[in-house]
């Protein structure tokens, strides 16, 4: 029997779920491909068949699928298992799109930071001064509450997933799965419960941060959040397998299929259907491996940011909820820092979602990357296997 995460662990990476899911669904079976190498050398070399062997881990620990990316000294290489769709059986492949969930959070903190860069936001503003009276009511101050602590994870502001069944029960999901959410929706229902502590005072995840977040940079701009990722990362790095969420709820173009059985402990459903509010800002993004990899690169090697923002994100507080996944682990802004066997630290932000499973993480100086995504339901060794995974790539 596949050992669980607690439903608060979980919680922490969750961008739009709750709850620790157990994996009750068949292992598919591995149909990895390695690609040729950008730097020469042929395919199916070591450093191939070691990705592979890290996603076939993967893949024993229950996941219906997995696509991994990994780039170094080596070049670049790709692996895969299992199914994209289990209907059809079609093979995963290495472009295959899915939901990146909270690993979004990187890409609204890189646009905040720019905007901050360029003098229009202050870390220090609070959210009262950006947005009157959202933030109000149990407890609740938005005048309290600093850009900083938002993007840190450090505001004490309830996560409003933790309530919302839309996302951590199969009844909720199927029944609210089309239903647009506003951002101040989102934000309300969080602030009808009493804030976790005093802003600054601890450490919680809350995917409420981020949503605020986004409705900062849409006053400070007169765009979107949506809008400005596109315009200012998105578009200037050629990212062609990253959208942003619409009301739209299906995945565009080849893609993984996610399944999930919401911790119920029957067969898993398909939940790849799913209007992208109900993430929002926190995490409405569909992406791949190789996006995401050219956006950690850009990001760590300081194409993205200036010099003083780049550090900001960097600058990172202990994240004890966060333990039970990845030993060591602190949080900036927008940006986890966990220890590399090897020495050092490895940055990157995890996502999960009903279905879907982002792992990745870039050397500090941009120059490797590993990221994977893993369909159907997380557990504890997943989670593990997937450490490992990303833990081997960046200290061979």
């Amino acid at each position: 029997m596949k050992t669980k995460l607690t439903s608060r662990a979980l919680a922490t990476m969750l961008v739009t779920a709750l709850a620790g899911v157990g994996l009750t669904l068949p292992a598919a079976g591995a149909t990895g491909s390695v690609a040729a190498p950008v730097h020469g050398g042929p395919a199916g070399t070591s450093h191939g068949k070691r990705l592979q062997a890290g996603v076939d881990a993967v893949m024993r620990t229950g996941t219906v699928a997995v696509v991994a990316r990994s780039t170094g000294p080596w070049g670049v290489r790709h692996a895969s298992g299992g199914v994209a769709d289990r209907e059809t059986g079609a093979p995963a492949r290495a472009g295959d799109g899915f939901r990146i969930a909270s690993t979004t959070k990187t890409f609204v903190a890189t646009v905040m930071l720019q905007l901050v860069g360029e003098g229009r936001v202050s870390l220090d503003d609070t959210v009262e001064h950006w947005l009157p009276g959202v933030v109000s009511g149990h407890g609740n101050d938005g005048a309290a509450i600093t850009v900083r602590q938002l993007l840190q994870q450090t505001s004490g502001l309830f996560d409003y997933v933790s309530d919302f069944p839309g996302l951590t029960s199969k009844e909720g999901y199927l029944a609210g799965r089309h239903t647009t959410w506003t951002p101040e929706q989102l934000v309300a229902i969080a602030t009808r419960h009493a804030p976790n502590f005093a802003p600054g005072t601890g450490w919680s995840y809350s995917n409420t941060n981020y949503v605020l977040a986004g409705m900062i940079i849409e006053k400070a701009t007169g765009n979107s959040w949506n809008e400005e990722v596109t315009a200012r990362v998105i578009r200037p790095l050629g990212l062609r397998g990253t959208f942003a969420p619409t009301t739209y709820p299906r995945l565009p173009g080849r893609h993984l299929r996610g399944y999930s059985d919401f911790d119920g402990g029957g067969p898993g459903i398909d939940v790849t259907e799913l209007n992208p509010w109900a993430g929002g800002a926190a995490g409405g993004r569909i992406s791949t491996t190789a996006d995401l990899t050219r956006f950690y690169e850009a990001l760590l090697g300081g194409r993205l940011l200036r010099p003083a923002e780049l550090a900001a994100m960097k600058a990172t507080v202990p994240a004890p909820e966060l333990e039970p996944g990845w030993a060591g682990v602190r949080y900036g802004l927008g940006l986890m820092s966990v220890p590399l066997s090897c020495g050092g630290v490895y940055y990157g932000h995890g996502g999960d979602i009903p279905g879907y499973t982002t792992r990745n993480g870039v050397t500090a100086d941009g120059r490797r990357a590993v990221v994977l995504n893993a369909t159907g339901d997380g557990s504890a060794d997943t989670q593990q296997a997937a450490n490992d995974l990303v833990d081997g790539e960046l200290c061979a």
